[in-house]
């Protein structure tokens, strides 16, 4: 109970110091809004091009401007290393690592192991520190995998150190959910646990929200992609339903969310994209196939999307056939290479699946976005081009994938001779022009 309320002292009195594991997307978001609160902030990284920008105050992540970071790197109050023994000096770690999936689509765990191991091995012998797990992951890893790791040395959890789960919910992009305004699902080991995460984290969210065990916890942020996941699923097969039926799916989906109450509207696309939404169903899909039972929403919603690609590429063939031209040799101009609007993520995009395609049937394939410069594939290197009147008029087939709120949609439907709209960005174009989704 001593170290418990040590720690409690410390953090009410902004004088605990932070650590952060993984300071991508999540974990530098993380850092600055504890730096932001007072607390001396120690992050560290495996990557040392990231720890030598956030030395320099320059961030790479879209979410915090180098202006917001710079003041906290140059008193001090955030320090970046790639060394972890840095952290046996610090009173709570957040663990922010990635979790992907690997080609068997089942969860790839290490960077959690690893960064579990490099925090063991440095813990304060004083004891007291609270770890938090932030890491998307499968209901079972904290208390599986994390606990006896923390605990082999014969530390009890909950009197000598301090563990909970703690799902992050970043939306890279959005300003209106931010790390204060969007609440926060907690779970601790123990009933100590539940009560030092919640004091950390109460100083930087307005509204922690907890529940009975760290379990819990990772299947609330399954539970939250999941349902996503299956209504895009749903939404992208009755696309396909109303393409066969000569319906416009827009149409339909505007005039069903009219409804006020029992339905929820979601729009059809190319294909999932992103760090959570195509990945984070498949670890709850795994965890379930070990107890012999078959998720089967989740696989036949990932069927579906992963599906999409193929269908917007059958889309531009036929388009591009009405025009007897073939897709070998179309010069087809992509605009949008993000997963999602206004960032420049590119994991996951369906994006990449549809150039991929298009290459493959010989197409030469270009693309612009305000936001990637350049795309890797797996045989090129791709560079953005400049987005002119010439370029648009010189495509044979224009293919909107990622509908960025800087793209002029009138400009472009003036200039491009055919265009695929998978987001449904035109709303009015000249007939046999525009081909939607």
């Amino acid at each position: 109970m001593q170290r418990k309320d040590e720690l409690l002292d410390r953090i009410r009195n902004r004088t605990a110091k932070i650590g952060i594991v993984g300071l991508g997307y999540v974990g530098l978001p993380l850092a600055v809004a504890f730096a932001e609160e007072g607390f001396q902030v120690i992050g560290v990284d495996v990557d040392p091009d990231k720890i030598n920008a956030l030395m320099l105050a320059h961030s790479y992540v879209e979410d915090v401007p180098s202006s917001v970071l710079a003041p906290f790197v140059r008193d001090g109050r955030l320090f970046a290393t790639t060394d972890y023994s840095a952290l046996a000096s610090v009173d709570a770690i957040s663990i922010c690592v990635p979790t992907p999936l690997r080609k068997t689509k089942d969860p790839d765990i290490s960077y959690i192991v690893d960064a579990t191991e490099s925090i063991a091995a440095y813990m304060p012998a004083a004891g007291g520190q609270l770890i938090v797990l932030e890491s998307t992951t499968y209901p079972g890893t904290t208390e599986e995998i994390i606990l006896p790791r923390l605990s082999r040395d014969g530390s009890q959890v909950g009197r000598d150190f301090f563990l909970a789960f703690s799902p992050e919910r970043i939306d890279p992009g959005r300003k209106d959910f931010t790390v204060r305004t969007t609440p926060k699902v907690i779970g601790g080991v123990t009933p100590d646990c539940q009560d030092v995460a919640v004091a950390l984290y109460g100083t930087v969210v307005d509204r922690p929200v907890t529940v009975s065990s760290p379990a819990a916890a990772e299947m609330v942020k399954l539970l939250e992609n999941t349902f996503r996941a299956v209504n895009i699923g749903l939404v992208n097969e009755v696309a396909l339903m109303c393409d066969r039926l000569g319906l416009d799916v827009w149409e339909v989906v505007e005039a069903a969310a009219s409804k006020p109450y029992g339905f929820m509207p979601f729009y059809p696309g190319p294909g999932l994209g992103g760090h959570c939404i195509p990945i984070d169903p498949h670890y709850l899909s795994w965890k379930l196939r070990t107890l012999n039972y078959t998720a089967r929403f989740i696989e036949l919603a990932a069927e579906i999307n992963s599906h999409m690609p193929d269908y917007v590429v059958g889309k531009i063939g036929d388009a591009l056939n009405d025009k007897r031209k073939a897709v070998n040799g179309s010069r087809i101009l992509v605009l949008g290479v993000a997963y999602k609007r206004d960032v420049g993520d590119v994991r996951e995009s369906p994006a990449l699946d549809i150039i991929h395609l298009l290459r493959q049937r010989g197409a030469d394939v270009v693309y612009h976005d305000p936001y990637v410069s350049t795309l890797r594939l797996e045989d090129a290197e791709l560079s953005t081009i400049e987005l002119t009147k010439g370029t648009l008029a010189g495509a044979d087939c224009v293919v909107i994938v990622t509908d960025h709120s800087a793209y002029n949609w009138a400009w472009v439907t003036e200039h491009a001779g055919l265009i695929v709209d998978t987001r449904n960005s035109i709303r009015e174009g000249e007939a046999g022009k525009v081909v939607k989704l």
